[in-house]
């Protein structure tokens, strides 16, 4: 017979976090890929009214499942784990129907963070076990999101690769933390006026990302027209800490150009940048995310040497 798990729904204290944590390495130890992605991390330690946390145990304390349910946007998104030794056994049924409750909630006029949203589900990695439960629950694929790579052309030990030329009217500078965080949002919202995450990304959230280990200011770029403050472009680089020499990743992590520069081949010219850049920092591999409708983008990458290398699906009922 299956029982479920008593569940806990509510902020996180310091080892409730860490305890989410290890259950996160175990699960990726397993399947190859991360169950949570970068934000709901960032999010573990967040109380607020747009967010939700439920942690499943066992009856001995170990935590074994976990859902955040994220209202902060048109759509309420949610990313699920279960521990690798406790699946199948109904614990993650449990927490996809506690997360729709909390998203499909009647909404309270004037509340931050409504309920009364459609959920939308991150599978990382679409592994066969995730679309038989997004099946078995009636869930539909609705977006994916594309893991791009290529090889980092090494330079030799004694010439570091420069970095690509502007065009004329444009200078080359590398973020200034503080300074350029109010300037960078604003392009950064213009550039990704559509998108469900980046567009939306604040001050705390820039912020949050600056306090991490692998927040380096010389792989951030931005380009900024000669004469003025703005930059009409920018360029984010992003390498994890630890890696082995050899099998290195460094990421793209975020790419745009202002709508008033666009159609200048500014996208092609930061992403040349920030290949150099990693060349120069001694990544064996380029990576970056993509979504999967965004044609342009895929092409621009595409023309730069990026293959497929995985892909993240969300999922919804109809």
């Amino acid at each position: 017979m299956r029982i479920a798990a008593p569940i806990e729904i509510g902020p996180l204290d310091a080892d409730a976090q860490q305890a989410v944590r290890d259950l996160v390495a175990a699960a990726a130890a397993r399947d190859g890929v991360a169950p949570l992605s970068e934000q709901p991390l960032l999010n573990l330690g967040t109380d607020a009214e747009w967010i939700t946390h439920v942690v499943a145990h066992t009856t001995a304390g170990s935590t074994i499942g976990y859902v955040q349910v994220d209202r902060s946007g048109e759509t309420a998104s949610a990313e699920l784990v279960i521990h690798p030794e406790h699946r199948r056994n109904g614990h993650g049924r449990m927490l996809l129907k506690t997360a729709e409750r909390d998203a499909t909630l009647p909404s309270r006029s004037g509340e931050p963070g409504q309920h009364g949203k459609h959920l939308r589900v991150w599978a990382h990695g679409d592994l066969e076990p995730a679309r038989e439960f997004a099946r078995a629950a009636g869930l539909r694929p609705v977006r994916e999101l594309l893991f791009l790579s290529r090889p980092v052309t090494q330079a030799a030990p004694t010439a570091a690769p420069e970095l690509p030329a502007p065009p004329a009217g444009y200078r080359l500078r590398t973020f200034r933390p503080g300074s350029d965080d109010d300037a960078w949002l604003r392009v950064n919202a213009r550039a990704f006026a559509t998108h469900p995450e980046q567009g939306r990304m604040t001050l705390d959230d820039l912020r949050a990302r600056q306090a991490e280990e692998w927040f380096d200011p010389e792989g951030f770029f931005l380009l900024v027209p000669e004469g003025a403050t703005e930059p009409a472009a920018f360029l984010w680089t992003k390498t994890e800490p630890g890696q082995p020499d050899g099998a290195r990743d460094g990421e793209i992590y975020a790419v745009g150009a202002d709508p008033d520069h666009q159609g200048k081949g500014l996208g092609r010219l930061m992403t040349d940048v920030g290949l150099a850049h990693l060349a120069r920092a001694g990544a064996s591999r380029a990576v970056l995310y993509v979504e999967g409708d965004n044609r342009p983008a895929r092409a621009t990458y595409e023309r730069a040497g990026f293959t497929q290398a995985a892909v993240h699906v969300q999922y919804a009922r109809p």
